[in-house]
């Protein structure tokens, strides 16, 4: 892959083939995320596991301390007295069969994401084909189907983030932003690590930490010691 004189030249801030440790990798990060925009600071961690196989699936869902800084967008699935809780919590739209018919028939999807009360799940399954691709189907696992709506509402605003393998056994998440401080990155990073290395799967056997990244949304990658984890 070719790149431009302005990333070959953060390049050259940093040896590339060594693995720091948390604090040294923020660091780098944020001297490196020098855009015209504030950007995201991302975390890629590959483990060694088979996402091919039930038992050593990796999902979930946390909030991390410091939130994401990005803005989302909260479209919850709800019907009676839900859809005054998730209002007043602060979702930014609500409804039920309505919601799901401007999806499937004006293909509207101005939201980030999707919370449903059970009893709905039945019709918002019907948009499994739409939503699935996007990453956007409700699941029990990453807390978007509760009937505690309101404080999965409160959560996701607040900064909770999915982890989830893809087809690679990758897991990409966003952790923050530039121009958060070195300690509040830090400690969302940290805290998503730890979260990752609790779900390790019985099944899974050897090294769980193959490789771990963080980089800024214009940035090169910088490596992460797994065994410091």
């Amino acid at each position: 892959m070719k790149h431009g004189k302005r990333y070959n030249q953060l390049t050259e801030n940093y040896d590339k083939t060594q693995l720091y440790d948390l604090p040294e990798a923020v660091d780098l990060v944020k001297k490196n995320a020098n855009a015209k925009f504030d950007e995201s600071v991302e975390l890629h961690v590959k483990l060694g596991v088979d996402s091919r196989h039930a038992d050593q699936q990796v999902r979930g869902a946390t909030v991390l301390p410091n939130g994401t800084g990005n803005e989302v967008k909260v479209l919850v699935i709800t019907q009676g007295d839900k859809v005054k809780e998730a209002e007043e919590a602060g979702a930014d739209y609500v409804g039920a069969d309505e919601m799901l018919d401007k999806i499937q028939k004006e293909n509207w999807f101005d939201f980030d994401v999707i919370i449903a009360s059970p009893d709905m799940m039945g019709k918002v399954g019907r948009l499994g084909r739409l939503l699935g691709p996007k990453g956007l189907m409700p699941n029990p696992k990453s807390g978007t189907v509760t009937p505690n709506i309101a404080q999965a509402v409160k959560d996701t605003k607040a900064g909770k983030v999915e982890y989830r393998l893809d087809k690679t056994n990758i897991i990409h998440l966003i952790i923050g932003k530039a121009s958060f401080t070195d300690e509040a990155l830090l400690e969302n990073l940290s805290s998503i690590l730890d979260t990752i290395k609790k779900a390790k799967p019985a099944a899974a056997k050897g090294q769980y930490f193959r490789s771990v990244t963080v980089s800024s949304t214009m940035g090169p990658g910088v490596k992460i010691n797994p065994a410091r984890i």
